[in-house]
């Protein structure tokens, strides 16, 4: 169970979202991605080099704004272990999150609201080997050990303990919604994830276990993307 110690305020809050709303999306996203796609001239490498400095920049900013400062470590955002027990859940949750999932896109088609992904499209476009395993890596590796540090571990925790649990699960859902547009088509499934990601953090105390399900299930994403 995640313990409701917390030492950080609205000033490591608003810098660290400031960073992921704004300074990321426009220099990293936008400015650097367009760089390393006029470098590379296709999608899927520049867009694995931006997601990896992406992690890098988020990585460093928790640690130097909400971390270092308050004398932390990992530890305070859910890097530790988990009962032996959970992956019962681990293995309920992931393939619970794949019906779903499939169920919303098969909606999401049916309302003609797609909206394609450059690196899906360039795996496509060139299936073999090593754009199988860059865009694996990146999916199944580099996002979900990240994004669920910052998501679950730091803005779930602190939204959380400020008004309680179904604020946290909400809010902290919602902006990793919104930090994947323009991907609109997914959307409803990047909110729904975030509850469940969400959810086990609340019950184990560690984000290990929302990493793993989310790292399955980017990875079978790619997968069935490949096969496609």
């Amino acid at each position: 169970m995640m313990t409701n110690t917390m030492k950080w305020s609205w000033k490591e809050v608003f810098i660290l979202l400031i960073l992921i709303l704004i300074l990321v999306p426009f220099f990293i996203e936008y400015l650097l991605h367009d760089f390393l796609y006029t470098l590379f001239q296709e999608s899927l490498s520049s867009g694995t080099l931006t997601g990896l400095i992406m992690a890098i920049v988020f990585t460093v900013a928790l640690y130097f704004v909400a971390l270092k400062p308050h004398d932390l470590s990992w530890d305070a955002v859910g890097v530790n272990r988990f009962p032996t027990r959970y992956w019962k859940w681990i293995a309920v949750w992931t393939i619970s999150l794949i019906v779903v999932s499939v169920v919303l896109l098969l909606l999401m088609e049916l309302l003609h609201f797609t909206w394609e992904n450059h690196k899906t499209e360039s795996i496509q476009r060139n299936i073999n080997w090593f754009t199988f395993t860059i865009g694996f890596v990146s999916a199944a590796i580099i996002s979900p050990i990240y994004e669920e540090i910052f998501y679950r571990g730091f803005l779930y925790k602190w939204f959380r303990g400020k008004w309680g649990v179904a604020a946290g699960m909400f809010i902290s859902s919602f902006i990793f919604m919104i930090v994947h547009i323009p991907t609109y088509n997914t959307q409803p499934i990047n909110f729904v994830s975030g509850l469940v990601f969400a959810w086990t953090y609340e019950k184990t105390g560690s984000v290990l276990p929302a990493i793993i399900i989310h790292g399955i299930f980017n990875g079978t994403a790619v997968i069935l993307t490949v096969l496609s």
